[in-house]
C-alpha cells in the first residue's frame, strides 16, 4: 500500500472484440497485446488505486487473476458495474468481487440500459484517469463521455492494442495528447508506471 497517498480512481474501459459483432474492431484488435495491457494496468494499480470499470467478460477475469496473482485484500481497489441487462451472461467471476453495482433494465432495451450503466459509473466516482484498451463500439462512446464529464482527467488511450482504442486514438485524441509509446510500445508495466502511476 503506498503510504499517505490517497486512493485515486482510474476509469478502464476495455474489451476483447467479438468477430460476430462490428468487422472494423476485430480487423485490428492485438487480442495478446489486450491481454497484457489489461494484465499490466492492474497489475501496477491495484496495490495503490482503485479500478473501476463496466464488466466485460472478456476483462473481469483477468482482472480477478491479477488480484489473486498480487495475493493482497484489496476489494476495496475494484468496483465493477454491470447492466441486469446481461445477467444470464454475466461471468462466474463477478461473484470474486464485493464491490458488484448492478444497474437497471431500461425499457428492456440494451442500448439504454448500457447508457443508464454508464452514466452511474462516470457520476458515482471522481475520475483522476481513464484508460482505454481494445474494444468495440462502447469504447467510443465511454470516451467521449468521460471526457465530456472529466475533461481535466489524464487519457491513456493504448493504441497499440487496436480495435476501437485505435480509433479514439487517430479520431478523438487530441495532437498534444498523442505519444509514439502509446501507439507502439508493447512494455505495458513501464508504460503504465511512467505515464500512469508516476503522474497520479
Amino acid at each position: 500500500m503506498a503510504s499517505g497517498n490517497k486512493i485515486k480512481n482510474i476509469f478502464l474501459s476495455a474489451s476483447i472484440p467479438l468477430p460476430e459483432r462490428d468487422p472494423q474492431y476485430i480487423e485490428t484488435a492485438d487480442i495478446i497485446a489486450i491481454r497484457d495491457a489489461v494484465v499490466s494496468l492492474a497489475t501496477t494499480v491495484l496495490p495503490y488505486h482503485r479500478i473501476v470499470w463496466g464488466g466485460h467478460p472478456s476483462i473481469t477475469p483477468l482482472i480477478y487473476y491479477v488480484m489473486e496473482k498480487l495475493g493482497l485484500n484489496i476489494q476495496d481497489h475494484v468496483t465493477l458495474y454491470q447492466s441486469r441487462i446481461f445477467e444470464k451472461k454475466f461471468p462466474a467471476d463477478n461473484n470474486k468481487f464485493s464491490n458488484v453495482v448492478l444497474t437497471d433494465i431500461v425499457g428492456n432495451d440494451r442500448d439504454k440500459s448500457l447508457l443508464h450503466m454508464r452514466e452511474r459509473m462516470l457520476s458515482e466516482f471522481e475520475f483522476s484517469a481513464a484508460v482505454f484498451i481494445g474494444g468495440m463500439d462502447g469504447i467510443e462512446t465511454e470516451y467521449k463521455m468521460f471526457r465530456e464529464k472529466f475533461p481535466k482527467a489524464l487519457i491513456l488511450p493504448i493504441a497499440s492494442t487496436g480495435a476501437a482504442t485505435k480509433i479514439v486514438y487517430d479520431n478523438f485524441l487530441p495532437e498534444e495528447m498523442k505519444n509514439e509509446r502509446l501507439l507502439k510500445d508493447y512494455g505495458y508495466m513501464s508504460l503504465f508506471q511512467k505515464f500512469l502511476i508516476d503522474k497520479l
